[in-house]
């Protein structure tokens, strides 16, 4: 038997965690008071602590969003302790994001959300849809706008050839596209 000298109980050993440094090889705290003394200590030398939340069974509390979420509302992780990932589902996609426009394009989600004001949040080219796609230039990395899907992939799909928009805008607009004879077996494309 032993005494906690927090609690005040004598408690067998087998209450008690390992420490070597301690001449009877077991720490002074039982394993009931330990965590509190720990708190209170890192409380004590400035350190900032976890609040102590109670989590459901089947359940996994993050700190950063502050909610305790079923464990289907994971990521996998077998090299976590627990299994599981440290960011639930929703906040590694939110973060995803931020991260996916600051590492491609240079903005913040506040940058982009200033050129989509400035479009008073319409499409910068159809100018109907909800703009939700950064646009930028293949060859310099330079942004140029937000358009919808469908805008930003067709400009793709043309292969951002300002020609090849240009002759389907004149598709479009009725002016089919027709070769002119200059000489026999020779012809010239219009411009």
């Amino acid at each position: 038997m032993k005494r906690c000298v927090r609690c005040g109980e004598s408690k067998p050993h087998a209450a008690f965690t390992k420490r070597r440094s301690n001449l009877d090889g077991l720490q002074r705290h039982c394993r009931e008071c330990a965590p509190g003394y720990h708190r209170t200590r890192q409380e004590s030398l400035g350190k900032k602590v976890r609040p102590k939340v109670e989590v459901p069974d089947g359940h996994k509390h993050r700190l950063k969003c502050g909610e305790a979420k079923p464990w289907s509302e994971w990521h996998r992780n077998a090299t976590a302790s627990d299994g599981l990932s440290t960011r639930c589902k929703a906040c590694r996609a939110v973060e995803g994001r931020a991260n996916h426009l600051k590492r491609d394009y240079g903005l913040t989600e506040a940058e982009r959300d200033a050129l989509i004001a400035s479009r008073l949040g319409l499409c910068v080219i159809c100018l109907a849809a909800l703009p939700v796609h950064v646009d930028h230039c293949h060859k310099t990395g330079r942004v140029r706008g937000v358009p919808c899907f469908n805008c930003n992939s067709a400009i793709g799909k043309l292969g951002d050839n300002p020609d090849a928009v240009r002759r389907a805008a004149a598709y479009l607009e009725g002016n089919l596209w027709k070769p002119t004879l200059v000489a026999q077996g020779v012809y010239q494309l219009p411009s």
